[in-house]
């Protein structure tokens, strides 16, 4: 078996679908739980701090953990670093078949911070049998220490390993997130993938195959230059289920901008205009259209209005705000989930005017979006209210940089084709 511990909604177990290969999750949150079972994946509901080992003793070849990051994570009050000596603490101990986390945890800052050292004792139990084969874990930079110390233990019981940081834009998913990754095996030289992309193309050489340039959010969205699609407009539905307020004007805005056909890409920026009746009417204001059916506007005006978008990751002064003919920042959602925005800016145009002076409101990236961008396929089966689907985002490896990751362990080629983005 394939062990995943911390296996969220499947960004693991999506890539080893693609891969031929399942796996068996161990996860907790509610949501994430039913996202796996409508994706199919095996999953046990569990806490994985609680979960014997005794089960996986003698029938398992690879161990997968992406612990939860929210206590080391940039995006919130980061107890993690303070907890740190004490999550050394557990691993040393733990790898020492010492069970000392009752007393360490009830002196951490944040109790999840400790759930970083769990995977190290389903590895020293799974040790005793000469098992696993392989190990891949993944967390947010700031964990890279620890990942090292998990370095130091696996090498004195036989494996290879290689730890280090990771840009997942250099393995095609349109996203610019670093990562902290661990790759141990025992039959094998552990070391990172080569990375398939680069900020500038990089043509073939004598020195190496070349890199394509980075997947930009045009391209992993869609948003080619023949459909001239916008960012989607959907109606209600806030983080908690309820309403979902937009900023005053903001549907009008689209639409009225829309109905004069006059959104104008930069580069690879896109918009995509709404789809009319027989009549010429747009539709209804707040009505999210099907991306397939959207078509370009029929007309144009010589008072177009040309706009250039960009994702908007928080709504804090030093967010992180890039074009969508680049890769996205790095996503993380849960309080700030719909602070998340598409944000217009008009274009140099001779043939600006007052009206045309006058930017659209920022528009909420939605779920799906928020997906394709993590590299999930755009029918991904996420579950739960607005806030909990992004919460899972946020929280998920991009299924692409996992392939990347395991298949060399399971000696498996990598076609970059199977990872098909907005359909």
């Amino acid at each position: 078996m394939i062990l995943d511990l911390f296996a969220g909604p499947g960004g693991w177990s999506r890539a080893l679908t693609v891969l031929g290969v399942r796996d068996v999750g161990l996860e907790w949150d509610e949501w994430a739980c039913k996202t796996r079972a409508a994706a199919g994946q095996l999953t046990l509901r569990t806490d994985v701090a609680m979960y014997p080992t005794w089960p996986w003793i003698g029938r398992t070849m690879g161990v997968i953990a992406s612990p939860p990051c929210q206590a080391w994570s940039m995006a919130g009050k980061r107890l993690g670093l303070v907890d740190q000596p004490l999550v050394h603490q557990a691993v040393e101990d733990l790898a020492a078949g010492r069970d000392t986390r009752e007393r360490l945890l009830a002196a951490c800052r944040d109790q999840r911070s400790l759930l970083a050292a769990e995977p190290m004792r389903y590895l020293h139990a799974l040790n005793t049998a000469g098992q696993p084969e392989w190990i891949v874990m993944e967390e947010v930079p700031d964990v890279l220490p620890l990942w090292k110390q998990y370095a130091v233990i696996l090498r004195r019981w036989g494996f290879s390993v290689w730890c280090g940081i990771l840009n997942a834009a250099d393995y095609g998913v349109p996203q610019t997130r670093k990562r902290a990754i661990l790759l141990a095996s025992r039959i094998r030289t552990a070391q990172p993938p080569a990375p398939t992309h680069a900020h500038v193309h990089e043509p073939e050489s004598l020195f190496g195959p070349g890199r394509v340039r980075w997947v930009s959010m045009a391209e992993a969205l869609g948003w080619g230059a023949t459909d001239r699609p916008v960012p989607t407009v959907c109606a209600g539905g806030g983080p908690g289920g309820g309403p979902e307020p937009f900023p005053s004007g903001s549907r009008k805005t689209l639409s009225d901008a829309r109905d004069r056909g006059t959104w104008e890409p930069r580069h690879q920026d896109t918009v995509r205009q709404s789809p009319r009746d027989s009549a010429g009417q747009a539709p209804r204001h707040g009505i999210r259209e099907d991306p397939a059916s959207t078509t370009p506007a029929a007309r144009s005006t010589t008072e177009a209005h040309r706009w250039s978008w960009s994702l908007r990751n928080n709504s804090q002064a030093n967010s992180t705000v890039r074009s969508i003919d680049e890769p996205a920042g790095t996503l993380f959602f849960g309080h700030r989930a719909n602070e998340c925005t598409w944000a217009a800016q008009p274009l140099n145009s001779p043939m600006r005017d007052a009206e045309s002076s006058t930017s659209p409101e920022p528009i909420r990236i939605t779920a799906r979006e928020a997906g394709l961008l993590q590299t999930f396929p755009a029918d991904y089966p996420w579950a739960g209210n607005k806030g909990q689907q992004f919460s899972q985002i946020g929280n998920a490896v991009p299924p692409r940089l996992a392939a990347h990751l395991l298949a060399p362990h399971l000696n498996i080629p990598l076609n970059p084709d199977d990872f098909t983005l907005a359909a």
